[in-house]
């Protein structure tokens, strides 16, 4: 079974020239935990991906991978 990505957090990461040490030491969190929202093994809360949001000045929305217009 194929892992389903969720999020973005480790493409914008990269497009803001910032690295998971940074955003772990940010929001106090361990560089494992961000890790593995990176490769989507886990997901942060909504209200953590506010905070990450607001620490890489981007819209919520861009940290989320698009459902499309699937409806």
């Amino acid at each position: 079974m194929s892992k389903i990505n969720l999020n973005r957090i480790k493409s914008v990461l990269a497009e803001n020239n910032r690295n998971g040490k940074d955003l772990a030491s940010h929001l106090g969190k361990t560089e494992t935990t961000v890790s593995r929202w990176c490769t989507n093994e886990i997901q942060p809360s909504i209200e953590t991906l506010y905070e990450i949001s607001k620490y890489l000045k981007v819209d919520i929305r861009e940290l989320l991978v698009s459902t499309g217009n699937k409806l």
